[in-house]
């Protein structure tokens, strides 16, 4: 679908529910021996494919009126997951399945078959699982098969930290204690973070020493009879720069500003630049503010950068991006696809070894702009269209139902143009 975005934003939005909570959540309810209800008021693809990937292993899982009814796995081996799109589905769910013997296969579409599963895969086949990759370098359809094993587990930090996310949710479900232990520096850290957080409400007790993950054996997943999925801050953050590079200020309902969400850190970010946010009980109000360039480093805060671009492309001066080379392995090569976004409306963008700069200040020029097919170039090529004169047209723009798919429900509640071509 090919839309032209256009028009002023003013007004107050509620951010949807915070998709990497409800992986989590979803994950640990599915594998506790009681049911849990999670409350959820939207969906979108990644969390459907965690869902119905879970369902394809035995889990029974409901979704109705923003609810989520889980009742306990009734495990099926030899089984095909369709994690679609999804990342975090693929990479939690292999350890999962394998640490559970089932025996499955899993498949996705758009660029999953290509984002790194080779560390990970390792490690599972050093501890009894044997897995089968095609030959031609795509990580799907990928088979695993056998049981997996507790041990000493090694992994790189500078990849992804599904990969340890995924690990922390089978190893608790094996027969003896196991540690992970990661080399090198922990990239997206806080999504550990969230991980331990929905473990802990699982009833799940994870040690950690430094870059060690002390995981006992013979646990058993106890989930609250009710928990609430709270307000997403990685499609917050779309509305938060909106309000700071527009021309009256936006505010949010529903959001925890003492969430562990990594991407909350947008308020720090933008605060560099110079922007007005303010906080109080009932709203996060982004008020129109004169932005400059400044570092920023995104080692924790990757999905970010997309956005955050937009921000720079608004501010006096240069904008500097640190730690986001892993931005190549998303749903598109972010660095490359930001780049492109941003020349094609007149503001020139370098990308460097693990860095990314935008020269800002100059005037936005309208045009078409490539999504990408990645959700998060077409939101923040949306957001552009508020700091031009006139339209921008975004190809390829429902993209966005992978994470947000009233996005542009919203855009027009705002106040916003929208009309698809």
């Amino acid at each position: 679908m090919n839309i032209q975005v256009s028009g002023i934003l003013q007004g107050a939005v509620t951010p949807p529910p915070s998709k990497s909570q409800a992986h989590r959540l979803l994950i640990c309810a599915a594998l506790g021996s009681a049911q849990c209800r999670i409350m959820c008021s939207a969906v979108n693809k990644d969390i459907m494919a965690t869902m119905k990937s879970l369902c394809a292993i035995g889990a029974d899982i409901n979704y109705s009126n923003g609810v989520f009814t889980i009742n306990p796995m009734d495990l099926k081996k030899n089984r095909t997951l369709d994690c679609g799109e999804s990342g975090s589905t693929m990479r939690f769910l292999v350890p999962v399945a394998a640490a559970l013997g089932a025996d499955a296969t899993f498949v996705g579409s758009g660029k999953l078959p290509q984002r790194p599963m080779k560390d990970l895969c390792i490690a599972l086949q050093e501890h009894g699982v044997q897995i089968t990759r095609p030959a031609d370098g795509l990580e799907l359809p990928l088979q695993c098969s056998g049981t997996l094993t507790a041990g000493h587990y090694t992994l790189p930090g500078d990849i992804s930290s599904q990969y340890i996310t995924g690990l922390l949710f089978a190893l608790p479900l094996l027969n003896a204690d196991s540690t992970i232990e990661v080399t090198g520096n922990l990239t997206s850290a806080s999504y550990i973070d969230m991980t331990i957080d929905a473990l802990r409400i699982a009833g799940i007790k994870v040690g950690r020493h430094g870059s060690t993950f002390n995981i006992k054996g013979n646990q058993h997943y106890n989930m609250p009879a009710e928990v609430v999925i709270e307000g997403d801050w990685s499609s917050a953050a779309f509305w938060l720069v909106a309000g700071v590079v527009g021309k009256h200020p936006i505010r949010l309902r529903g959001m925890n500003i003492d969430t562990l969400q990594g991407d909350s850190a947008i308020i720090e970010h933008l605060s560099k630049m110079g922007a007005h946010i303010v906080v109080d009980e009932k709203y996060i109000t982004a008020m129109p503010s004169q932005l400059h360039g400044v570092e920023l480093n995104c080692m924790d805060t990757p999905d970010l950068l997309p956005i955050l671009s937009v921000a720079a492309a608004a501010a006096n001066g240069s904008t500097i991006f640190l730690n986001v080379g892993r931005l190549m392995y998303k749903e598109s090569d972010r660095l490359e696809a930001m780049r492109s976004v941003l020349a094609a409306v007149g503001i020139t963008s370098i990308v460097g070894d693990d860095t990314f700069t935008v020269l800002g200040g100059k005037r936005v020029v309208k045009t078409a702009i490539d999504s990408y097919g990645d959700h998060r170039i077409a939101m923040s090529a949306a957001i552009l269209s508020t700091i031009t004169d006139g339209e921008i047209a975004i190809i390829g723009a429902d993209s966005v139902a992978k994470s947000y798919p009233t996005f542009f429900d919203e855009i027009i509640a705002l106040g916003g143009n929208v009309k698809k071509l």
